[in-house]
């Protein structure tokens, strides 16, 4: 049992965990609000392009990687009650040894950069449904993932906070939001774009006049879990997206550090 006099609470097992989750999801409920827990089935937090490239994006910073474990076991075993992503910055409650109230912010991605990424996928995604789909071709992937200049942000266009009194940069709880958000884009790719204050539609070709009906996509149009990890440099375990303690870098990238505000 962990001393309270150091400011942490007894051990709390994931049943009491999942019952006190229950009652804090029935209550917010009572009250007129409409709690978004996330669910994952199976071992992969996530299975689509937008949910496998946000968590792939987590595990390829350093600065991360010895905190995510322990989160990708608490996202799945159900513990992130809440979870909503709003322009800007997501907001969620975790189930713990108490219900921890958890925000992250994210720095919008510039008008510059953003300009950027439609100039260079220009002509190369065929219609809305393609794109949230993850639809597309290898180049488009590679430039929508790539690093700093990308969709998905960096350590320090992070900033944390957690209600919790763990001291690290990165608590547990924070970590099971960060792969919550990955396991919330499976279903609806198109937060991203609500989080970044981006129009999704914005990617299109400008020659486009209207969206197509879905359709099948062109040979080589379906990315592949391969195709993913050789972009972030990655070698994934079996189980699919889950794995820094599994994945093993490739190449060494520049460690950052993120901004960090803990609230007590």
């Amino acid at each position: 049992m962990i001393r309270e006099d150091w400011g942490w609470k007894a051990y709390v097992s994931v049943a009491q965990r999942r019952l006190a989750a229950r009652r804090k999801i029935e209550q917010l409920k009572k009250k007129g609000g409409s709690p978004l827990p996330v669910i994952v089935e199976g071992r992969a937090i996530a299975n689509t392009f937008w949910g496998k490239a946000w968590c792939q994006n987590l595990e390829r910073y350093s600065d991360f990687r010895n905190r995510l474990p322990r989160g990708r076991t608490y996202v799945r075993n159900g513990s992130v009650i809440d979870l909503q992503v709003l322009p800007g910055e997501v907001r969620a409650l975790v189930s713990g040894s108490d219900i921890y109230a958890v925000v992250v912010k994210v720095t919008p991605v510039s008008q510059t950069r953003w300009r950027s990424i439609c100039k260079d996928c220009s002509g190369r995604i065929d219609s809305l449904i393609e794109l949230l789909e993850g639809r597309f071709s290898s180049a488009v992937m590679e430039r929508i993932c790539r690093e700093k200049t990308g969709l998905f942000p960096t350590p320090h266009e992070i900033t944390l906070s957690c209600s919790c009194p763990d001291w690290a940069a990165m608590c547990k709880h924070v970590a099971a939001v960060l792969y919550g958000v990955g396991a919330r884009l499976d279903q609806q790719p198109q937060l991203l774009f609500k989080l970044h204050q981006l129009d999704e539609n914005e990617l299109l070709s400008k020659a486009s006049t209207a969206l197509p009906v879905s359709k099948r996509p062109l040979p080589g149009k379906i990315l592949k879990e391969a195709d993913l990890s050789q972009l972030f440099g990655l070698d994934l375990a079996p189980d699919g997206v889950g794995g820094v303690a599994e994945a093993k870098p490739t190449k060494r990238t520049r460690t950052r550090r993120s901004q960090v505000s803990r609230t007590s």
